[in-house]
């Protein structure tokens, strides 16, 4: 079992940055692929970026690349997600997830995780 909490939403006016963190319970942190989602009222949770169970290997989706940036610290069980050029349209409720995913193409996939954050508020003024 895996409990994930995340931290460092907030309001930030766009061309901004945050830094969100999520932090998991359990020794098993290492072993599992973390990811991060976005989903805003009305719409699907879209995949936003994903590391490794090393941090070797990230993936992102095309809107964020280049502006976020995924990292973990295994020894404090801890995902980042550092958010730089931020736009009106990332405002969203920001989601991480555990999962045991072994290849590049499933971190895009919500049903490829097991467990799931309760969400912080990312909200970007123009």
């Amino acid at each position: 079992q895996v409990q994930l909490v995340e931290s460092g939403g907030g309001l930030v006016q766009a061309g901004g940055s945050l830094r969100l963190s999520c932090a998991a319970s359990g020794r098993t942190f290492s072993s599992y692929a973390m990811g991060w989602f976005r989903q805003v009222p009305g719409k699907e949770r879209e995949f936003v970026a994903g590391i490794s169970t090393s941090g070797v290997s990230t993936y992102y989706a095309d809107s964020v690349k280049g502006r976020f940036t995924s990292s973990r610290d295994n020894p404090k069980n801890t995902v980042y997600l550092q958010m730089n050029s931020l736009k009106p349209e990332d405002t969203a409720v920001y989601y991480c997830a555990a999962g045991k995913i072994y290849y590049g193409g499933d971190y895009y996939y919500t049903n490829e995780y097991d467990y799931w954050g309760q969400g912080t508020q990312v909200t970007v003024s123009s």
